[in-house]
């Protein structure tokens, strides 16, 4: 189930699932809420977004009513989240499912909101999207890879957004029926970015893009499931865990997982009773401070044989870097990792 594109004049409301909205700059804000609104949305924000206690987030009653109210709302069109943080998975079983499934729409964010995307997908069919927070767009240099592919993947074709959307008829498998998506092709950005960007907006630190790592050659069609490892691994032995048959694996971590732990946490997941039905592999890039280098993320991935014969790709833009790309949880991708050429398609 694939919820409608935004248009211009639709409303978007900010939620906090997870850290609350108090930790965000004037500036932040204030230019979060500038760029969206120059996209032709009006903004909103939920009645606790401002609410921060020890945790610095808010009560699980607090934050199910704010997305309660964002999904019942039938001004709502699309829902941003404010941040990701360490306790979006408490949500999980208070979540009025059929209330969202009645009122598709889209939700966006990464990181911890990564429970939540694949719970709703698990429990409805509904696709979530892996992409910018709100507080991202208050980022003020280094957004135009972001904001493309924001655009491409979630702003309907009557939206004046200026950038040139790939087509690619015939790429993908007839899929089901509902709201049609226009399949996009996913390549590197010139530059990338780990830097703590809301410290200094004017002394930022780019580092020049050398382009995808191809780890394990192959072609693969499916499911994109996914998001952030370590929170995706909540969900498992659990209800909100999604299928993995037939799925295209999108995993990257924080700074916090350094190659020891990243390693023990794939393995985790490919203990899964149905990863056999896995795809494919797609990595997003790393932080400077987890230390992982190609070399441990190569053997990483080719001394675990369930993984063999799978194509597997890395230094992707999403997740805990900037730039990044928006995905479907729930929607469709397509790897193509040949003779040292990598081509990448969502829908």
């Amino acid at each position: 189930m694939r919820p409608q594109k935004l248009q211009p004049g639709d409303e978007v409301r900010i939620i906090a699932p997870s850290k609350s909205m108090a930790l965000l700059s004037e500036e932040v804000r204030e230019r979060a809420q500038k760029r969206l609104e120059s996209m032709g949305l009006k903004v909103t924000f939920g009645k606790h977004v401002e609410e921060c206690d020890a945790f610095t987030s808010s009560s699980v009653e607090a934050r199910l009513e704010d997305l309660h109210q964002a999904f019942a709302d039938p001004a709502v069109k699309g829902i941003l989240t404010v941040l990701g943080g360490h306790n979006c998975n408490q949500l999980l079983r208070g979540i009025d499912y059929e209330l969202i499934r009645r009122n598709p729409k889209i939700l966006c964010g990464y990181s911890d909101i990564t429970a939540l995307s694949n719970a709703i997908y698990a429990k409805t069919g509904l696709i979530g999207y892996s992409g910018p927070h709100f507080s991202t767009f208050g980022m003020k240099k280094g957004m135009e890879y972001t904001l493309s592919y924001f655009q491409q993947s979630l702003i309907g074709p009557g939206a004046d957004v200026n950038v040139d959307g790939k087509s690619a008829e015939g790429v993908f498998a007839e899929g089901e029926s509902g709201v049609k998506a226009t399949p996009i092709e996913v390549t590197p950005s010139e530059h990338w970015s780990d830097d703590e960007w809301y410290l200094d907006q004017d002394n930022r630190r780019f580092i020049t893009s050398e382009g995808y790592l191809t780890i394990q050659e192959g072609e693969a069609e499916g499911t994109i499931i996914g998001g952030n490892l370590c929170t995706l691994n909540l969900l498992q032995g659990t209800e909100y865990m999604p299928s993995l048959r037939d799925a295209i694996l999108f995993i990257e971590d924080d700074l916090e997982s350094s190659p020891q732990t990243f390693d023990r946490d794939l393995q985790s997941l490919i203990h899964q009773p149905d990863f056999s039905g896995v795809k494919g592999v797609v990595i997003g890039r790393f932080q400077e401070a987890s230390r992982m280098t190609d070399e441990k993320l190569i053997k990483i991935i080719r001394t675990k044989p369930e993984l063999q014969g799978l194509p597997v790709i890395a230094h992707l833009h999403f997740g805990h870097t900037s730039p990044l790309f928006t995905f479907p949880i729930g929607g469709r991708a397509m790897i193509r990792a040949r003779g040292g050429e990598v081509s990448l398609w969502i829908e």
